[in-house]
C-alpha cells in the first residue's frame, strides 16, 4: 500500500512504514506543507494494525537539508508574529510527535541532515547513516545560532568540546564522522543502508510492543531525572506496563522458565504463541 500526500510519502510492507521526505528538487527542504503533511502521516500510521516499526528517510540524495529558507522562514515571517508561531508549532509538533511515537523509529539517513533535520533525527529512537551523507549545523554561516532545539540535540548527543566545535565552525561531517560522535548508530556504504535498516526493525518486530514502547520512554525520561526519581518512575512504568492485558510477558516469562525455550539474551520469546 502507498499514499502520497505532496511532500511527503509512505507506503507500509511487512510491518515496516517507510515513511519519506518528499521535496527531492529542494533536498527535502522542510516548508510549512510538508510539516503539516507529516503530522498527518503520523496521525494515519501511529495507530496502524500492519505498522510495527517506522522508517523515515528522503527522496533522492538528501534526508533533509533543514528547513526552507524561503518559505520557512521569509513568507512565515511575513505575516508576523503570528505567522513565525504557526510555522513552528506546525514543525516542532510533528517532531515531538515523532519522539513520543507508540511504535519504534529509525531514522535512516541516506544524504543531507542539516539544521532543523536535527529535530526529527533525535526524535527517531534509533539512526543509520550513508557513509556519503552529511550532518551539519551551517546557522553560524548564515548568522543565526542553531534554533529549533538543534543545538540541545548536539548537546544529547555529542561530547561537549565536539558540539561546540560543530555548532560554532559550521563544518559538515560525514556519516562516519556522525558515527563516531554519537549522532547516529551506524554508517555504511549508501548500496547496504536500507538493507540493513530492515535487519534491525525485523528484530524490533519480533519484540513485544507494549515493552518497547515503556523502553523507548523510559530511555528518554530518566537521562534528566535523580537516580532515586528515575528508579521510581521506572518501577511505576514497569508495573504500568504489567498491567496491560495484550503485554504477552507471562508468555515470555513461561518459554523462558517452564519451556526453557529461548534465552533472553540471545533473542526474543515466540509472540505468535500469547
Amino acid at each position: 500500500m502507498a499514499n502520497d500526500v505532496d511532500t511527503v510519502s509512505y507506503d507500509v510492507r511487512d510491518g515496516i512504514a517507510w515513511l519519506r521526505f518528499n521535496r527531492p528538487d529542494k533536498r527535502n527542504a522542510m516548508s510549512p506543507t510538508l510539516n503539516r503533511a507529516m503530522m498527518e502521516a503520523l496521525d494515519e500510521l501511529e495507530f496502524r494494525e500492519d505498522v510495527g516499526v517506522l522508517v523515515l528517510t528522503g527522496e533522492g540524495s538528501a534526508w533533509t537539508a533543514g528547513m526552507d529558507l524561503k518559505e520557512y522562514f521569509r513568507e512565515s515571517e511575513a505575516d508576523g508574529l503570528k505567522g513565525v508561531r504557526r510555522a513552528q508549532r506546525e514543525s516542532y509538533g510533528w517532531w515531538r510527535r515523532l519522539r513520543w511515537f507508540q511504535k519504534p523509529t529509525i531514522a535512516m539517513v541516506n544524504g543531507w541532515c542539516f539544521g532543523g533535520g536535527y529535530g526529527p533525527l533525535f526524535a527517531c529512537d534509533l539512526a543509520f547513516a550513508a557513509d556519503e551523507s552529511k550532518f551539519g549545523l551551517s546557522e553560524i554561516n548564515w548568522g543565526i545560532l542553531p534554533g529549533g532545539g538543534a543545538t540541545k540535540v548536539a548537546v544529547e548527543l555529542l561530547p561537549f568540546r565536539k558540539a561546540m566545535y560543530h555548532a560554532m565552525l559550521g563544518e559538515p561531517v560525514d556519516g562516519k564522522t556522525a558515527a563516531e560522535w554519537g549522532l547516529v548508530n551506524e554508517s555504511l556504504p549508501l548500496a547496504e543502508l536500507e538493507a540493513r535498516v530492515t535487519e534491525v526493525a525485523k528484530k524490533l518486530l519480533e519484540k513485544n510492543p507494549v515493552a518497547l514502547k515503556a523502553t523507548k520512554d523510559a530511555v528518554r525520561r530518566v537521562g534528566v531525572m535523580t537516580y532515586d526519581e528515575a528508579e521510581d518512575y521506572l518501577v511505576r512504568a514497569q508495573e504500568a506496563a504489567n498491567s496491560y492485558d495484550a503485554t504477552g510477558r507471562k508468555e515470555g516469562i513461561r518459554q523462558f522458565i517452564d519451556e526453557k525455550s529461548y534465552k533472553p539474551g540471545l533473542g526474543a520469546y515466540d509472540k505468535s504463541r500469547s
